[in-house]
């Protein structure tokens, strides 16, 4: 039976609220919409309609861990969070400023382009970060964004404040120019509490590089890779902007670049492009790409070594929070993101073949049995001894050993990922495997209100808001940067 629903969108050119159907057509699902005064806008969310399906079924009712604002105006203009929002931070992106050291044409934050300067004082910035660690429970990761984040010369001190603050993950997003200059920078990161380098990685040639960054950056990418290396920063993770017909062609390239670099790669989270501003038509849709299509390209790239039926939606491991929380007593960040925002898998590398974990282990088996486990400890009294010894029993029946990558002791896998083992051995477990995700951003012409209302990426702002990540660039992000902002009297310098 064909899909066909109905939700809320915007206008791509007024970016009013307007009522919008996604419908199925040709295997594909598609949003279309209509403005009184800008007519209509179709366009497509997943190129594979079966795959959307099967997301579908991961899909949990959350809460949020704090609400700040009141519903007022209506989703999505009552941002900071307001109680029709369901899903608590997983992770927090601050601005540190809007300069920039690169002019990509593809950006929607660049000083140089607005004219003026958005750039938190320490103490605003201090108590942005106080606001997300009260959340219920506390949001567990920040990352520094821009613009251009290491651009800042108290960004060093900022990592250290954030870490003192109590954040167990402290990430950067970043073009890696600062980091390709010096690996005395990377150390000082290292040392002040830095643990993961998003670093834009948008081909293993110059050409997507020419076309989406404006010149030829391959070298500093490699460059600042190996000077994270040196500077003893143990985790990078590969981000490249995906667009059809510039990089689509290389992300198996990517893919086993990063599995030749595992000892400081740990995984590579490919982001579709999204076409902000008033993009022409036939340029949007010549550039479109869904997550389907670069899970599919992956298949087809890796000779097949990595499937598509590899890929889950992010909510599909809220039963191990579940557990954990059952376990230990304690509040656990709540996976209950949209199913269909993002896609991931692990995979194993042995001598230059992938592993999906998905190829020995039952995954739904496994994320089935911790939900009911979780059901039957907050129910009963028996005590942890024995629920561990049932527990180890009933796991052995989720791995094929003949199957498992060679080294792999894969009871000790699940207990780690249940959250049992200790953080030496699940840390050890995250240097054997690479990560693979795709995480796509809405922009005004595939805009989903209801994937809005579940996002697990958040802003914090200044004015003590936090705000959905896809709500923040496609309507508050001017009006944030020009309250707290000041003219920008000389150029850039980077």
């Amino acid at each position: 039976m064909k899909m066909k629903m109905k939700t809320r969108s915007l206008c791509p050119q007024c970016l009013e609220v307007i009522d919008a159907e996604l419908y199925e057509e040709e295997g594909k699902i598609l949003i279309k919409k209509r403005c009184e005064e800008h007519g209509e806008f179709d366009d497509v969310i997943w190129s594979d309609a079966d795959l959307y399906k099967k997301f579908a079924r991961w899909h949990y009712e959350g809460t949020a861990g704090i609400q700040i604002t009141d519903s007022d105006k209506g989703c999505l203009f009552d941002c900071g969070l307001c109680p029709e929002h369901k899903s608590s931070t997983l992770l927090a992106i601050i601005d540190l400023t809007n300069r920039c050291n690169q002019r990509c044409p593809i950006c929607f934050a660049n000083a140089a382009v607005s004219g003026y300067l958005y750039e938190p004082t320490m103490e605003q910035l201090e108590e942005m970060m106080k606001l997300l660690r009260s959340e219920v429970p506390p949001c567990p990761a920040v990352q520094f964004a821009g613009g251009e984040p290491t651009l800042r010369n108290d960004f060093v001190e900022i990592v250290k404040m954030a870490r003192k603050l109590g954040f167990p993950h402290l990430q950067v997003a970043t073009n890696g120019i600062a980091m390709a200059r010096s690996v005395e920078f990377c150390h000082d990161l290292k040392e002040a509490g830095l643990h993961t380098v998003y670093l834009q990685f948008d081909g293993v040639t110059e050409e997507p590089y020419k076309i989406l960054r404006g010149y030829s950056a391959l070298k500093t990418k490699l460059k600042a890779i190996e000077n994270c290396r040196r500077g003893g920063i143990k985790s990078v993770v590969l981000v490249p902007t995906l667009m059809k017909g510039v990089n689509d062609d290389q992300i198996g390239e990517m893919v086993r670049f990063a599995a030749k670099n595992l000892d400081i790669i740990r995984g590579l989270n490919a982001q579709p492009i999204a076409f902000e501003g008033r993009v022409d038509e036939s340029e949007r849709k010549k550039g479109r790409i869904t997550i389907p299509d670069f899970i599919n390209l992956l298949e087809e790239q890796t000779g097949g070594e990595i499937p598509k039926e590899s890929f889950y939606p992010v909510p599909f491991v809220l039963p191990v929070s579940y557990f954990v929380e059952a376990w230990k007593r304690v509040p656990q960040i709540e996976f209950t993101v949209h199913p269909h925002c993002g896609a991931a898998t692990y995979v194993f590398v042995e001598r230059g073949r992938f592993i999906p974990i998905t190829e020995f282990m039952d995954v739904e088996g496994f994320i089935a049995f911790s939900k009911e486990a979780a059901e039957e400890m907050n129910k009963s009294k028996i005590g942890k001894i024995k629920t561990l010894a049932g527990l180890i029993a009933a796991l052995r029946k989720f791995i094929d050993k003949d199957k498992a990558p060679e080294g792999i002791d894969s009871l000790t896998l699940l207990v780690n990922i249940l959250g049992l083992g200790n953080r030496d051995s699940l840390a050890e477990f995250h240097r054997k495997t690479l990560f693979i995700g795709a995480m796509h951003f809405q922009d005004p012409y595939n805009f989903d209100l209801e994937r809005v209302r579940r996002c697990g990426i958040h802003y914090a702002t200044p004015d003590r808001r936090i705000i959905p990540f896809c709500s923040y660039n496609a309507i508050h992000r001017p009006s944030v940067e020009k309250a707290f902002a000041t003219p920008l009297h000389e150029p850039d310098s980077g």
